[in-house]
């Protein structure tokens, strides 16, 4: 009898470790929500509270799936559904107008702890692009789905679809039109990305995290760039451009002028110099964004946590909406170069 109580015991003991080693492993989530010229002299004090609010809430239901033990993977989809269902940000219900006067959205996801990946490309009728993303990499052999076969793949799973006209908002609409304005003068095409000011072409969603089984995950979502066309899709739903999650290395997720994230693989490279030259996820971060994408004309800006959830937030643009939290710093956002 003393001998089973004895390894009754002990089992327990076992077992209480486990749940406090567990208990005590860090957490950590950061969000944006965009990078570009975001001048503080630009926004009004109601504007800029309420961003800075929707931010909040995104990184505190992020985070809550977090402390209640649940995965990095929905608690970056839990952030990003937030800001996607908000018009202040260029995803969702805030994705910009194509040329022609529509939205096309773009999301992708990855996994840290298998590097399963799911993107969607050119969707006008998901209204959380970033969950059908997921749903694209959980319940499919594929990676990258577009256009309509990604949203005939959404019905076929049970997704509900919505009219394009919901992303509709009238602050997006003037942005179209002055864009328009623009195109115009410089002889109305936009075969090059550079036909438009930098404030047209970027505009972005995005949150990274890790969880308490320390697998990290990174997720993007988009509504593209003002007045795109020919189809034209950015970095958001490419794998090692936009997001990248490797649990021995870092997850990222990037916002800006797509093309050149795409050109120099961003997020994936900044992982590869954590993995494989020692770097921290700052040191990483700053000297991709910094020496390399800045020089060659390449605007915009990363969020990136690596396993032991220290968490980098750069970008080389007047600004950046963004926020992190760990079991080690309380919830912070910003938005300025402040």
């Amino acid at each position: 009898m003393k001998r089973m109580i004895s390894l009754a015991g002990i089992v327990g003991m076992l077992l209480c470790g486990v749940v406090t080693a567990a208990e005590d492993r860090p957490l950590a989530i950061a969000i944006h929500g965009g990078a570009g010229t975001i001048e503080k002299s630009k926004m009004t004090a109601e504007r800029e509270k309420a961003y800075r609010a929707k931010l909040e809430e995104a990184l505190a239901k992020g985070y809550a799936i977090l402390e209640a033990g649940g995965t990095s993977l929905a608690a970056v989809t839990t952030a990003i559904n937030v800001l996607e269902d908000s018009p202040l940000f260029n995803a969702g219900r805030g994705a910009v107008y194509t040329y022609d006067g529509t939205h096309e959205l773009d999301a992708s996801i990855m996994d840290g702890r298998t590097r399963q990946a799911g993107a969607v490309a050119g969707v006008s009728r998901i209204a959380n692009p970033i969950d059908l993303a997921q749903m694209v990499m959980e319940k499919s052999p594929f990676v990258m789905l577009a256009g309509e076969g990604a949203e005939e793949f959404a019905r076929a799973q049970g997704m509900a679809m919505v009219e394009n006209s919901v992303f509709d908002t009238e602050h997006r609409r003037r942005q179209l039109d002055e864009a328009k304005q623009k195109l115009d003068r410089k002889g109305g095409d936009q075969a090059s990305v550079n036909a438009l000011p930098v404030p047209y072409r970027m505009g972005t969603v995005g949150a990274v995290a890790l969880d308490r089984e320390g697998n990290i995950a990174a997720g993007t979502s988009t509504g593209g760039m003002t007045a795109k066309r020919y189809g034209r899709i950015g970095d958001s739903p490419v794998i090692g451009a936009g997001t990248f999650a490797d649990n021995d290395s870092c997850a990222v997720s990037a916002t800006g002028h797509g093309e050149y994230f795409i050109r120099f693989s961003v997020a994936a490279d900044i992982c590869a110099r954590v993995q494989y030259q020692g770097k921290t996820v700052r040191e990483a971060a700053e000297t991709v964004i910094n020496d390399v994408l800045k020089p060659v004309g390449g605007t915009g800006g990363v969020i990136v946590l690596d396993a032991q959830g220290n968490v980098a937030l750069v970008f080389n643009t007047a600004g950046m909406y963004r926020g992190s939290r760990t079991s080690s710093q309380p919830a912070s956002v910003a938005i300025f170069g402040e």
